[in-house]
């Protein structure tokens, strides 16, 4: 008997410490809070290469978090219209958002700085800016009152100059256009020439285009342009787009939403906005080399390349 009870306090005091340690290490485990976003992108599906940036964020959050972090994305026109999801972040309907600035740039004149300006600097000196100068710290402040913390997403840039219904061999040509155009400051010197300018979302360009709703429309470059079938639509294609030299897609995040995050998880989703930052151009250059050489071969009696020299 005195064996036996032995054994059984040897037995009971080891089970005993397992759960005391268990105890100890559990709410290491337990206390590790979860993050569930939504973000909303301002672009349709069929456009990759833009709601990819935002699928790449979200792939590198929830790795780096080890599945702490999720961020849910939707194209534009999902669980929104596209030019909605500023608004709805801003507002804590949905946790963020991606998009241009000059899609919201009647909100507030400053913001269409942080995106490109007409002949100003090419995506390494936007970068440099943002990193190495005060240009982060200014947005952060031009977006404060809309509850929001923008981060640049990725340069896809430069761009080019639109998609035009009939050659364009003077300024005068302009005039009495009417031009689906994204960049602010773009529409102000186009409008100065004489044209109608008009901000349509990317969903809507090719209808508008084949319906001569307008005559011309500018969106990006031969990728994703081709994806929305402006190809198809115009047969002047000109180039290089002055308007955007180097122009910087955004994320936005809600502000109250973004500084509630565990610490970790709040530097987690910075460096992988950086990391897209880095890497979505490469994906960039290389489907619109792709994409341009397909304009120059299969459409080369649809499609004119002309260098703009007009304005």
């Amino acid at each position: 008997m005195i064996n036996d009870r032995r054994r059984f306090i040897a037995k009971a005091g080891g089970v005993m410490a397992a759960a005391a340690a268990a105890i100890v290490d559990a709410p290491n485990v337990i206390a590790q809070p979860k993050a569930q976003w939504r973000m909303s992108t301002a672009y349709p599906p069929v456009l990759d290469q833009l709601n990819g940036a935002a699928q790449r964020l979200a792939k590198v959050v929830e790795e780096m978090s080890g599945g702490r972090f999720r961020i849910e994305v939707f194209p534009g026109g999902q669980i929104m219209q596209p030019f909605e999801c500023f608004d709805a972040t801003s507002q804590g309907k949905i946790e963020a958002y991606m998009g241009v600035g000059s899609y919201w740039v009647a909100k507030e004149p400053a913001i269409e700085w942080f995106q490109t300006v007409p002949f100003g600097m090419n995506p390494q000196g936007m970068a440099a800016w943002y990193y190495q100068g005060d240009g982060l710290r200014l947005w952060e402040e031009a977006y404060a009152p809309f509850n929001l913390v923008p981060r640049p997403a990725y340069s896809n840039a430069p761009q080019m100059g639109g998609w035009f219904r009939k050659k364009m061999s003077t300024t005068g040509d302009f005039k009495g256009l009417k031009m689906r155009i994204g960049a602010g400051f773009g529409n102000k010197v186009v409008a100065r020439t004489g044209a109608t300018t008009v901000l349509t979302p990317a969903s809507e360009i090719f209808a508008a285009l084949e319906r001569g709703v307008i005559d011309a429309a500018e969106f990006v470059g031969p990728h994703d342009d081709m994806q929305l079938g402006l190809h198809r639509t115009a047969r002047y294609y000109y180039y290089p787009g002055w308007h955007e030299p180097g122009t910087v897609e955004e994320f936005g995040f809600n502000k109250k939403v973004y500084e509630s995050l565990p610490l970790d998880l709040r530097r987690m989703l910075d460096h992988a906005v950086t990391a897209v930052h880095a890497y979505a151009p490469a994906d960039f250059h290389l489907k619109n080399a792709i994409a341009l050489e397909r304009l120059k071969t299969e459409f080369k009696n649809k499609v004119e390349r002309c260098r703009c020299s007009v304005i």
